[in-house]
């Protein structure tokens, strides 16, 4: 059985990063944004209260989550982008989750907002180069620092991975 946290597996960045993989990796979070929108459609407020899993986030907690995390990838890659290996600030997205915000508002507003940052980001990526990519930035809980390229794959992880929550807690509806 898999483990019902990972929906679409762990994060692994492995392999040569090749050009093509980079444009999958940056179609991905391009069409992350859209996959939301269609897995949020017709929810309502009982729905958005489901959890993908026994004791985890409900779906209203993942959407809210996506554009939070999204924000601080985009900082870092501007922050890599403009400064030397810059180390950046970490934050305690458990605690952010549990946030008033987080556990109350509507969804659509983190669905518009995915969607306007995602504009950006996309908008970014496409024009970067590949000495853009190979730059680093340093998070202190990771052994060693990090390139874009490996954010860039991180992230179109990512999208996929909360999507794929959100669209398991509303099977896990449909069959209790």
């Amino acid at each position: 059985m898999t483990d019902p946290r990972f929906p679409v597996g762990t994060f692994a960045f492995a392999g040569a990063v090749t050009a093509e993989r980079r444009r999958e990796w940056i179609e991905r979070v391009a069409s992350t944004p859209s996959r939301l929108r269609e897995a949020v459609l017709d929810l309502d407020e009982a729905g958005a209260e489901l959890s993908y899993r026994d004791g985890g986030w409900t779906i209203r907690q993942v959407v809210h989550h996506l554009p939070d995390s999204h924000m601080n990838a985009f900082i870092r890659l501007r922050l890599a982008l403009t400064e030397d290996s810059p180390t950046i600030k970490p934050y305690k997205e458990s605690a952010w989750a549990e946030l008033i915000d987080s556990r109350t508002a509507p969804v659509e507003i983190s669905v518009r907002l995915l969607e306007a940052l995602h504009e950006r980001m996309v908008l970014m990526l496409r024009g970067m180069s590949e000495s853009d990519f190979a730059r680093t930035f340093v998070h202190p809980d990771q052994p060693a620092p990090r390139t874009l390229d490996w954010l860039l794959a991180l992230y179109a992880w990512h999208g996929h991975h909360h999507v794929a929550q959100i669209e398991q807690a509303r099977a896990r509806r449909v069959r209790n």
